[in-house]
């Protein structure tokens, strides 16, 4: 197809397509500078109908997010988009998806490195590249994945995970105190194991103190200046979460210290700043170690695998989507549960032992 120039000045391109019906239909494009720019656009646009991988990374991204747009949750698209825009297009995005070497992205790799992110969000990064090209090899003919043979780069969520015990729990809480709706927060955050976009959603009619079981069935964000309500991280997050005595009787006191609160009232009217200012607040006074808000999710797990709870019944409390999530993420507390198991057998073997002799 040729480019032709308006009577503005700028290019425009006529030209015809097949939708997936297989119907062909004409189409013009418009607001070129040049000519050049008017035929390259062209040419993507034959790429994109070919599904061929020679087309730029770019040019690749858009349909990448137009597809997983419409499947994602929104928070998911903001932060997927944002790693793409601000680590991926800069480097990748004018270079043609089967052009992409495997030594392009050690270089892009060893930069990131060195500019000291956490290893947290660098492999979240790599993993973003990733999967925009596991996306190009199973559905637009792309012969292998580049990243594979790349290798990764940071580390898991688990090697960097940070806790607290409970006397560190209880210095950090008894610091607080002063603040009644921070107070409560991190009570039930801690002896819950909930995520924090699940405490944030919570109504007083989620929470059934006769029962003492506290019902998970919604997450609370905050996108784009909007306070957004969305369903669960996962099908397995909709869950009953049984809550112990003291923490029933905490949260009754509570609500009996509000003004006619409604049902559809929040138990937990605040944002994730105000917390983050409050544990930072709190952390100084105490003088206990640093940790995020989702640590405490970490640290109701720990409790729990100390108390010799299975991974299964921890995931079922933290909405784990299956068993494998839970023993990838807290294998590393898990090694002297084996030891103490080694010596509980070894202590049965000689009971055995003794009792056969008499």
């Amino acid at each position: 197809m040729k480019a032709y120039k308006d009577k503005t000045g700028s290019w425009y391109i006529q030209y015809r397509y097949k939708t997936l019906e297989g119907e062909v239909k004409k189409s013009c494009k418009r607001g070129f500078k040049t000519k050049r720019e008017a035929e390259e656009w062209y040419r993507e646009f034959l790429l994109k109908q070919s599904q061929s991988c020679n087309m730029l990374f770019s040019t690749f991204v858009d349909i990448y997010l137009k597809d997983m747009t419409p499947r994602l949750k929104l928070h998911t698209m903001i932060n997927k988009e944002y790693v793409i825009k601000d680590k991926l297009l800069p480097v990748f995005g004018a270079r043609r998806m089967d052009e992409i070497t495997v030594a392009n992205i050690r270089e892009w790799q060893t930069n990131l490195m060195a500019k000291g992110y956490s290893q947290t969000y660098l492999r979240s990064i790599n993993n973003q590249l990733s999967t925009i090209f596991n996306y190009a090899v199973r559905y637009y003919g792309l012969k292998e994945n580049p990243c594979h043979k790349a290798g990764s780069m940071g580390k898991n969520k688990a090697d960097e995970m940070q806790i607290w015990t409970r006397d560190e729990f209880e210095k950090f809480h008894d610091c607080i105190m002063d603040k009644r709706i921070s107070w409560l927060a991190f009570e039930i955050l801690f002896w819950t194991g909930i995520r924090i976009g699940e405490l944030m959603a919570l109504t007083f009619a989620d929470v059934d103190l006769e029962k003492k079981v506290i019902t998970i069935n919604k997450s609370y964000q905050r996108l784009k200046g909007k306070d957004v309500i969305t369903s669960p991280k996962t099908p397995k997050s909709n869950r009953k979460v049984n809550m112990p005595q003291f923490l029933a009787e905490d949260i009754l006191d509570y609500r009996e210290s509000l003004y006619d609160p409604t049902p559809s009232s929040r138990l937990i009217p605040v944002t994730k700043n105000f917390l983050e200012r409050e544990m930072e607040r709190g952390v100084k006074l105490s003088g206990v170690k640093k940790i995020r808000i989702h640590d405490l999710r970490h640290s109701h797990a720990s409790l729990l695998i100390e108390m010799g709870f299975s991974p299964k019944e921890i995931a079922e409390r933290l909405g784990h989507e299956n068993i494998e999530t839970t023993l990838n993420t807290y294998s590393h507390l898990y090694p002297d549960k084996q030891e103490r198991l080694a010596e509980r057998l070894n202590q049965f073997y000689n009971d055995m032992q003794e009792t056969e002799g008499v």
